[in-house]
């Protein structure tokens, strides 16, 4: 498989330089140059199968023979060692809950993925290889916890400063090792601008080789596909026609489910949830797409005010409004509106929700008013993550699970930085 910039002018990529590298030459994000449906035989079977044989064949186009099968089966196995279970809310609804791995976040699974990726491709490669990411929220923490440890891989995190949730910023600041985390004094989007600007200077990249653990990385994103095989599966006996609502930041998770929908998955529909950060549903109402900052809410994951992924998204279908319009619903809430969902869960039945599953649960029951289907919004992060938040809108206390209890009393490591220039400084005395 060939990965091609979407910027168009780069030279096509192998897997492992489209993952090495995060980004294209140009400054583009990788794209796979062909997505080959599965056999139909596959869903039909699908509900017969383990999670692990369905993620196998599912990501073996984008990978194979670049690692070899075996190995490959190897790291899916190493990757999902942890349930993926679908909760029923009501009749028309249910949820996929993501987040009972190692950081209680849906990111396990891509950080996970490509730390084993990346140190498969690290064994014959002599340099070490920096990854620098930016987080919103539980990105971080994710990738803190997958390549914690990893040979030849130093890891440096730009989180905003006060816009993380108190656990989500223990779970990236509290590891060592080869994990670096950097408090910047912004928002998101100032953490998010400096990565792209570290990967467009020359004078870093001469001297270091820089990749990123974002969704915008291949290796982080295609994984994300699992997910929605793993809900068809489960709900394939009981439904016919399933929409999908995902809370939407960089657009990266929604868009790997497009792929799988490209691969033959039976969905019907998609939902873009999105909270105040609105430029998605502007854009579908307007077709203009005007980036804006962020602003900050409830549901941080999601305060992401130009999404990354947005462009694959409108690469799968074909640059084409239309296509994308018929395939593709998008709302977006206020922090009230997500308080009144928590508290409407909690109280009708007896789920307690995170924000940002909140506002996917939001997005399903708009769809329906309309529609008939039924939708599964994701849980993409344990309610206990954002504890403040969910205890005082349920009235409720929520008992801790072992891995938030593992991280509350380390202490907390971190750099604070307030510019490019300081965050350079940085690069350029560690290497």
């Amino acid at each position: 498989m060939k990965y091609y910039s979407l910027n168009k002018k780069a030279p096509k990529a192998t897997f492992e330089d489209a993952v090495v590298r995060g980004l294209a030459p140009d400054k583009g994000l990788y794209f796979p140059e062909k997505i080959t449906p599965l056999p139909s035989s596959f869903f039909e079977t699908i509900e017969d199968k383990p999670n692990t044989e369905i993620a196998f064949e599912a990501i073996k186009q984008f990978i194979v023979p670049e690692i070899p099968e075996a190995i490959l089966k190897t790291i899916v196995e190493d990757t999902l060692n942890f349930d993926f279970p679908i909760v029923e809310i009501n009749k028309n609804i249910s949820t996929l809950e993501l987040f009972h791995g190692p950081t209680m976040a849906f990111k396990d699974v891509g950080a996970r993925f490509m730390a084993r990726c990346l140190g498969y491709f690290n064994k014959k490669n002599p340099n070490e290889v920096t990854i620098l990411v930016a987080t919103s929220g539980d990105t971080g923490g994710a990738v803190a916890n997958g390549f914690l440890g990893v040979k030849g891989v130093n890891v440096v995190i730009l989180y905003p400063s006060g816009k993380v949730s108190n656990i989500q910023e223990k779970q990236l600041t509290t590891l060592e090792q080869n994990i670096t985390a950097l408090e910047v004094d912004g928002v998101f989007d100032d953490c998010q601008d400096m990565v792209k600007r570290a990967f467009m200077d020359e004078e870093l990249t001469s001297k270091m080789q820089l990749t990123s653990a974002n969704s915008i990385n291949i290796a982080r994103w295609l994984p994300q596909l699992f997910y929605y095989m793993f809900a068809y599966k489960q709900l394939k006996p009981k439904y016919k026609d399933i929409v999908f609502s995902v809370p939407s930041g960089n657009f990266g998770n929604i868009c790997a489910g497009m792929v799988a929908q490209k691969m033959g998955l039976p969905v019907k529909h998609f939902i873009a949830a999105n909270n105040a950060n609105n430029t998605v549903v502007n854009y579908m109402e307007t077709q203009s797409y005007k980036p804006k900052p962020s602003v900050q809410t409830i549901s941080n994951a999601m305060d992401v005010g130009n999404p990354s992924n947005f462009i694959r998204i409108q690469e799968l279908h074909n640059n084409n409004f239309e296509a994308l319009k018929e395939n593709l619903s998008s709302y977006s809430y206020t922090d009230s509106d997500t308080k009144a969902a928590l508290l409407e869960l909690y109280k009708d039945y007896n789920y307690i929700a995170d924000p940002h599953g909140a506002v996917g649960y939001l997005g399903a029951k708009a769809y329906l008013n309309q529609n008939n289907a039924h939708v599964v919004f994701l849980e993409t992060a344990h309610p206990t993550k954002f504890l403040d938040v969910v205890e005082n809108v349920i009235e409720k206390s929520v008992p801790l699970p072992s891995q938030i209890k593992a991280v509350m009393d380390k202490k907390k490591v971190a750099i604070s930085i307030d510019s490019y220039e300081e965050l350079k400084k940085f690069l350029l005395k560690k290497k």
